[in-house]
This record gives structure tokens, sequence and C-alpha cells, in this order.
């Protein structure tokens, strides 16, 4: 054992909550955060932790935050702790956390760690959609203390559409099928029997919001109740946000684990663990295929953990959206054959994807899962906006090893801010050729394309296509990637590709 044994920190006890549709009073996050809360002292078997606790950790709320959500929640729970903190938006933000509170545990700057987040996003739609009011706590706007706060897009962006995840992230697998050198038809295949292995996962959790195996042509094939959001996505592909959830995770060290009498059947070690964002806005990305933020921050974790990939049993691979899943299985190393599952929950489309904080239910159903399988390595990685912010952790029932120590993050990122990128123009004119795009359906038929692609001198620029159905509708069935055209700004300011 090193000697710093008794600083090494532990996550003692998790907690899951999921509030089914049909409940009589749902509840709102607060709650569902404080249930999750008490489930994670439970969880640990050692009575009243929750009095002990110096540290609580909200994360960023979208459904119904509170005015103040950290000290909302120590109320809800009758807790005191000195530091109570509220994240900035980020699916990166449970995991970011849990690799910042242990390094404040090994510091000696922190004792007893409570992390919990929570969204009731269904409840919350459906009370508004017929008019009722739920009696929840005022809500608030309340000001992140922890995180960056930049916005997801610029407004350059925004104004061609491209703001939301599902408008974004098709962008990514388009790229990534070309990259791949595959046809429409055998990519669409492969995005089904990616995610089938998550939906079967999700069919077995009960945490899980979707408790229905679809296989992989059912995914992948787009109908009536599959439509299109975003081609190549379908429905079943698109991580859900309309979902009750919550979930907390408790840490502590070593030495305080064994003061406070929590048996080390419980305890579960980060060995290792890496933050890095990617260049930030989607339009100075290096590539659309790949993340050096990602690969950067793998191997940092690796290297503390000591470990590689090879000796990885158990993957929670963030999930939002397939391409989140293969941009960070290619940046981690892992073979696109290999036979080991990459989802503990089942997945952000069919275990829930509660606003900010799915990755809580990522590390209390990977620390579960460790439990039971007690020599082996669990691996979870979350992502923040749109492939852009990116933390990962490994875990084990196993001690470390070596010396515990969480590297500085700022000369990974150095390295990953120095990674060239094409200059935008936002104002091209003349020849130019695809680099990605999406289609962005309504309900019943395409209604918008994006087309992010280069200008004849290697500019980037970002796109819409001319208003016509038939065309939208050709994108969807021919490779548009590398296509050649003309692009020029339009009356009403955007910029306007159209293929040669």
């Amino acid at each position: 054992m090193p000697q710093n044994d008794d600083l090494l920190p532990v996550i003692i006890g998790v907690g899951q909550v999921t509030q089914r549709p049909g409940a009589e009073r749902p509840r709102e996050p607060l709650a569902l955060m404080a249930d999750a809360a008490r489930a994670a002292e439970a969880d640990a078997g050692a009575g009243d932790l929750l009095h002990a606790l110096d540290s609580l950790r909200v994360i960023n709320v979208l459904s119904w935050p509170s005015r103040a959500p950290a000290h909302d929640l120590s109320r809800a729970l009758a807790v005191a702790p000195r530091e109570q903190l509220y994240t900035a938006v980020g699916g990166n933000g449970p995991q970011w956390m849990v690799n910042d509170a242990a390094a404040a545990i090994h510091a000696g700057d922190a004792s007893l760690v409570l992390i919990a987040g929570a969204d009731a996003v269904y409840s919350a739609r459906r009370a508004r959609q017929q008019g009722i009011d739920l009696a929840w706590s005022p809500r608030g706007n309340p000001a992140p203390d922890v995180g960056d706060t930049r916005p997801g897009s610029t407004p350059h962006e925004v104004a061609h559409g491209a703001a939301l995840p599902a408008q974004i992230y098709p962008l990514f697998e388009n790229a990534l099928r070309a990259h791949y050198g595959r046809t429409i038809e055998e990519h669409q295949r492969a995005l089904g029997e990616l995610m089938a292995p998550f939906s079967a996962v999700a069919a077995g959790n009960p945490h899980a919001w979707f408790r229905e195996a679809r296989g992989a042509h059912t995914i992948a094939t787009p109908t009536t109740d599959n439509r299109y959001i975003g081609f190549p996505y379908t429905k079943f592909m698109n991580s859900i946000i309309d979902v009750d959830q919550g979930a907390a995770i408790l840490m502590t060290s070593a030495g305080e684990a064994r003061r406070l009498g929590v048996p080390e059947d419980r305890w579960v070690y980060l060995h290792g663990c890496g933050d890095a964002n990617d260049h930030w806005f989607i339009t100075e990305r290096v590539d659309y295929h790949s993340s050096p933020a990602i690969a950067a921050a793998g191997q940092r974790a690796f290297a503390m953990a000591g470990v590689t990939v090879a000796d990885i049993a158990h993957f929670d691979l963030y999930s939002c959206f397939p391409s989140a899943v293969q941009i960070t299985r290619d940046a981690l190393g892992i073979p696109h054959d290999d036979p080991r599952p990459l989802t503990v929950t089942g997945g952000l489309p069919y275990f829930g994807g509660p606003g900010n904080n799915y990755v809580s239910h990522s590390i209390a159903s990977m620390v579960e899962r460790l439990r039971g399988d007690r020599g082996a390595f669990g691996l979870v990685t979350a992502n923040g906006w749109h492939v852009t912010k990116h933390s990962i952790g490994i875990y084990s029932c196993r001690p470390p090893e070596r010396p515990w120590a969480r590297s500085d993050p700022k000369p990974d990122q150095a390295r990953v801010d120095a990674e060239p990128h094409p200059p935008l123009d936002e104002t091209p004119a003349g020849p130019a050729t695809v680099e990605t795009y999406t289609v962005l359906f309504g309900r019943d038929a395409p209604e918008r394309a994006i087309i992010i692609g280069r200008t004849e001198s290697g500019a980037r620029f970002i796109a819409n296509t001319p208003d016509d159905r038939r065309l939208l509708e050709s994108m969807t069935k021919r490779e548009m990637v590398g296509t050649q055209g003309t692009v020029a700004r339009g009356k009403d300011g955007r910029n306007i590709f159209a293929p040669a």
C-alpha cells in the first residue's frame, strides 16, 4: 500500500432515483437529489453520514433549478457543510466534480463530499402543457460557482441553425461515416449495431427510463415512430432529456471511511482521472471525426492509474448520440470489434439523459458493477456541450499500488489548444467543398440543411442550403461530404451553399 493510504480518495456510497410517469404528485429536482443523497448514505452502510459533510456539490439543473440549489439541498437534508458549490452547464460535470473532490480529499482540504444532481423535465413539461401548478420550490436562475460558463455555440453558428445538440452531433456523425469510408447504408447499419447493445443493457437496468430492448434494425430504420431528427440520426439514436432522474455520490478518504465505520466492501477507489476541452466552438474544431481532448484526458488517466485500455473490464462511454461513443472509442483506442460492452447504464437514449447529471448515474452504476467484480477496472467518460468538455475516471475496488496524485490538467490543455485548425470565414464567396453536413427534420419532412465546408483558400465556413425539399431529401440518400459547389451570402445574412 502507498504511504498516504489514509488519504486515498474513495467512493463509499451511491444512490439513484427514477420517478416514473404517472406519479400522483411528482417531486421536483431538489427532492429527487435529496432522495438520492439519502440512498447514497444508506448504501455506505455506516448510519448517519450526511451530517458530517463538509462539501456539498450540486450538478447544474436544467428543468427546475431552485434559487440556490446547493444551499437548498443542504437545508432539505438538514446539514451545514462549509462548502456549497453549484456547477456550470455541462455533462462533464459529475466526473469533473469527482476528480476535483478526490484531489481535495487527498490534499486534506475536504473530508466528506456529496455530489448530487437531478432533473425532472418529464414532469415539468407535462405540468406546463396541462396548466398544473406542481407547488415546487420557487424557481430561480442561480449563478454557477465553478466551471466554464461560455455558451456552447457562437451567434454565427446559431444563425445557421447549429444551436442544440440534436442539430450539431449529426455533423460529427456524417464526418465519421466519410472518415470510415462507409456508404450511407453501411453506416446506418453500423449505427444500429452500435446502439442495440446499449438498449439491451437499459432493458435490464431497474433505474432506466426505457426498459424495452430495441434491435439494431429498429434503431437504424426511419419510420413514422422513429423519424429522422437530424440526419442520419433517427429518434431512437437521440439522447432523451424528457425524464425524471436523480443520483448522488458520497466520497471521502480511506482513513476517514475507517473512522466513520464504512465497511471496506463499499469502497471504490478513483485510480486515474483526466480533464481537457477541445477547441470550444464547432467551427473551430481540428476536424469532425476526432477529439484531441479525449485522447489527452485518456492518456493522463491511464498513466495515473498505471493501466491500459486492455486492462479495463467495464466501460460507460458518454452516449448522448452515437458520434460521441465512436469519437471516444477511437480516441481511447478501443477496437471497433471489441466485445466488451460500452455501457453499464444503457446510455442516454435508453437509460435516460437527465440534463447535466447523466454521468452521476454512470458512476453510481459503475460503483455497483465493480463491487460485484472486485479486481476489475472500470472507466467512465463524460462530455459537455458538443464534444467540447471532457472528463474521465478509472475506478476499481482494488487499492492503488502507486502514490496517488491528480496531475495538473493545464499542460494537457495547452497541447490541445495548440492543435491547428482552419480559420473561419463568416462571409465566404465562391467555390467551396462540403466538410460535413446534416439535414434537420420536422415532424413530417426535412426542413433545413447545415453545411460546414471549406473555401478554395482552405478557410472554414458554416452555411445552409437553398430551401428545396428535393435537394434536402437527396442529401439523405447520397454522400454529400466532399461535394463541390458555391457559397455566398444570402439576403437574410445566412451563408448559402449550392451544390454544383
